[in-house]
């Protein structure tokens, strides 16, 4: 009895006659069996994200570069995107549905107002004396500190210091694109109101109610400051129970949901000469080294991270992490797809 239920050779494109395959091109029809287990694998997706490493030490000569050829008002964002060739280079992206980009500011410097559909966060690598004015609330700039540009939100970046100051963007710009909804808005310079989110929300567990209302804001808390992240993680290492992974989530402290709808952002803590395998997941994954050094397996390739290194993981790829020294911790800014993956319903831990 023939099963019906399982195809070990499909038919080739090439299988058809040349006469069938014109009349179904003439009537913009294309045959599903002959693509359909580059579509549907067997067991697990074939990613085009490839295991990647962005060195800051290769990377930051050419950004100050940039910074000398092109002035801010011919770049209106000076970025140099770190793109995956597995996805060819063109189409500047990380991962399926993440953008990365080291962006400079120097000096004196206003990188315009504007607001656009992707949501779009800053993760500051280096330099102090920036800001990003976000939705009226003025966010200064410090390493390792993380700031939110949800979609539709006006924002401007400023420098009212003397050295340069890089951050890593981090977008779901492939996904809007990728539904044709991507675009911008040019604006005037934002008035900046009182009142900082990172100071309304500092304290965990506790959210401000005056007169017993809650805020009611999409993004009540726009910049998370690496001193309370990096706080909160050596607190949780000091805790003898937390024998495994030391690690936060930016979360959206008035839901208790993900920071932004599309992409997850963490901080981990790696201890001194610790190794961590990660359990093996459906999103692709990025990988920042705020502090420290840190070494990084994904499936079969090693990288070494120093401090301001970027690398990226496919989905569904063992990753381990480890810290090579052996008295100091390690810092790790981590983004992924996981928000995304679960609202499609393709979320799958494998352990």
């Amino acid at each position: 009895m023939q099963d019906h239920g399982r195809f070990d050779t499909l038919g080739r494109l090439e299988d058809l006659p040349q006469d069938y395959r014109d009349e179904l091109k003439a009537h913009n029809l294309v045959p599903l069996w002959p693509s359909l287990r580059a579509v549907l694998p067997p067991e697990k997706p074939r990613p085009n994200t490839r295991a990647i490493h962005w060195p800051y030490k290769t990377l930051r000569p050419l950004l100050l570069k940039a910074g000398e050829l092109t002035p801010i008002e011919k770049a209106e964002r000076r970025v140099l995107v770190l793109a995956n060739p597995g996805h060819g280079l063109e189409k500047m992206q990380a991962s399926a549905a993440m953008y990365l980009g080291m962006q400079l500011l120097l000096p004196g410097e206003l990188a315009p107002p504007h607001r656009h559909t992707p949501n779009a966060i800053r993760m500051i690598v280096e330099g102090e004396g920036a800001y990003t004015t976000v939705d009226g609330e003025k966010c200064p700039m410090r390493r390792g500190d993380l700031i939110l540009t949800p979609t539709g939100l006006w924002h401007e970046h400023g420098h009212e210091g003397d050295q340069p100051v890089v951050w890593l963007d981090v977008l779901d710009l492939p996904l809007v694109y990728y539904v044709e909804a991507s675009y911008h808005l040019e604006g005037p310079s934002q008035t900046v109101k009182p009142g900082q989110g990172a100071k309304s929300y500092a304290r965990g567990g506790l959210v401000p109610t005056p007169i017993f209302a809650r805020a009611g804001k999409a993004y009540p808390m726009l910049h998370y400051p690496w001193a309370e992240a990096r706080a909160a993680l050596e607190s949780l290492a000091a805790d003898e129970s937390n024998v495994e992974a030391v690690q936060l989530t930016y979360v959206n402290p008035e839901t208790g949901g993900d920071a932004q709808n599309i992409l997850g952002f963490y901080a981990l803590m790696l201890r001194p000469g610790q190794t961590l395998r990660l359990p093996v997941r459906s999103p692709a994954m990025v990988f920042h080294l705020i502090e420290g050094a840190a070494k990084i397996s994904i499936d079969e390739q090693q990288f070494s991270l120093a401090e301001g290194d970027t690398c990226c993981a496919p989905g569904y790829t063992p990753v381990s992490l480890t810290n090579p020294s052996a008295d100091a911790p390690a810092f790790v800014f981590i983004a992924d797809e996981t928000p995304l993956h679960r609202k499609l319903g393709v979320f799958e831990n494998r352990g």
